[in-house]
């Protein structure tokens, strides 16, 4: 089992004894928002925040988050209400992926434990810098 499987399996374990009211426990992103972590920052506006991961899984590899998280720990999570900010994510993404990896760039975002996930605070991972391969996983 890969050292980030493991991760995500423990984060999942975490996550679910952590509370009945669907908002986790807080995160490292949580910290990083705050400003008590330091971080690499490439973009923030009032309902987004991007950083450079600090284990890099390309040549460039950002993560996208909520700044607010407001139970949306991962994209199955997602409410109606959050579709707009769902879409500016997605939004911002891809205007980091294009100036930052011009000749192209993969989107991912994991959910829940079979998908890897790690930080139960939804993050949309933007990888490139080298040839993608297919298929993932």
């Amino acid at each position: 089992m890969s050292d980030e499987v493991s991760k995500a399996k423990e984060a999942a374990k975490e996550f679910d004894m952590s509370s009945n009211d669907g908002a986790g426990p807080n995160t490292i992103f949580d910290k990083l928002l705050s400003g008590e972590w330091p971080t690499d920052k490439v973009y923030e506006d009032d309902r987004a925040f991007g950083f450079r991961d600090v284990n890099p899984q390309a040549p460039t590899h950002i993560l996208i988050i909520p700044k607010i998280r407001d139970g949306l720990v991962s994209l199955s999570n997602a409410r109606e209400d959050q579709k707009e900010l769902l879409g500016h994510l997605m939004y911002v993404a891809q205007a980091v992926g294009k100036k930052e990896c011009p000749e192209g760039f993969r989107i991912v975002i994991n959910d829940g434990e079979e998908g890897a996930q790690s930080v139960y605070h939804l993050h949309l991972h933007i990888l490139g810098g080298r040839q993608m391969n297919w298929p993932p996983g």
